[in-house]
């Protein structure tokens, strides 16, 4: 009820204003569409807020974009999002509205906590990818998906939303869209290759029942898969095979992917390229993860360790 009030207090000019603005970045950025759904549930919060003050998003000065922000209680990651909402929000406005004074300028961004990612050994990876039983029509298609989202280090968003024509079988490769919807080229791997195409043969045209649905991937009821859907398998079969299930998730098969890769000798640019990261800053971030495997593995063999 609260949320429908605050909706309902917002200038018809500021709602305007935040639809134009995504609109605009949008056009420009190409972001994905959850990015954009938080970016105006952030906005129609401020300009709420500021209209129970006597303002509104174009009136706001800089001491009520930190007072909004001090009555939020939030983590620190929701904290920099909102903020990263309001800074490009004001620097569109500035950029459209000749002598708009941007009123986030001057405010300090938090400080984020360095994380490391966290991948899964290969041994429970190797569990993970058997627990599917593959005598089931089901099995054979969470076999391959496991497969293939460890062989490609795929988003899960990029696995569950893979159509059909992206796969090509004959060269082992697949075409992914990724964020900012930016096309690379990502090679499967033959054995994930092996399970995609029996899942293929087997399996995917009994769950289409007779369609032609666009999704690599399909549900029992013959639609695409979801992320809730594959994140819910992965919990399952996690936890199946004796793995915490607060260890596991599908961003975790990702990490795995990267930072399996690294161990063994990969290049950095190439796994850049293969996680499409548009920095290799972003990449860097897995040599620091091999490099704290190998300082837990000298303190555990090391006679000085």
């Amino acid at each position: 009820m609260e949320k429908e009030e605050s909706r309902a207090s917002i200038a018809e000019a500021d709602r305007l204003s935040i639809s134009t603005f995504l609109e605009r970045v949008w056009s420009e950025d190409g972001l994905a569409d959850r990015t954009l759904e938080a970016y105006r549930r952030d906005l129609e919060a401020l300009a709420g807020w500021l209209a129970g003050r006597g303002r509104n998003l174009r009136t706001a000065r800089r001491e009520d974009i930190s007072a909004y922000h001090g009555a939020q209680s939030a983590a620190v990651r929701s904290i920099a999002r909102r903020q990263s909402a309001f800074r490009r929000y004001y620097a569109f406005l500035a950029r459209t509205e000749p002598g708009f004074a941007d009123p986030t300028l001057l405010i300090e961004r938090p400080k984020m906590p360095r994380s490391l990612p966290k991948a899964l050994a290969e041994r429970e990876i190797e569990g993970l990818l058997d627990a599917p039983d593959t005598t089931a029509t089901l099995g054979l298609r969470d076999r391959a998906m496991l497969e293939l989202m460890y062989a490609s280090g795929l988003r899960v968003s990029e696995l569950v939303e893979l159509p059909l024509a992206a796969l090509n079988t004959r060269q082992g490769v697949l075409r992914v869209t990724g964020k900012g919807g930016k096309d690379r080229l990502v090679p499967v791997g033959e054995l994930a290759l092996e399970r995609i195409n029996a899942y293929l043969a087997n399996v995917r045209p009994a769950l289409a029942k007779g369609r032609q649905p666009a999704a690599l991937f399909l549900s029992k009821r013959g639609e695409g898969m979801t992320r809730q859907m594959f994140w819910t398998l992965v919990k399952r079969y996690g936890l199946k095979v004796g793995i915490n299930p607060k260890r596991i998730s599908p961003h975790v098969l990702r990490h795995s992917f990267a930072t399996h890769l690294l161990n063994h000798g990969a290049d950095l640019r190439a796994l850049q390229m293969l996680l499409g990261h548009s920095s290799l800053s972003t990449t860097q971030i897995y040599t620091l993860v091999a490099k704290e495997g190998l300082k837990r593995l000298h303190a555990q063999h090391h006679p000085r360790g």
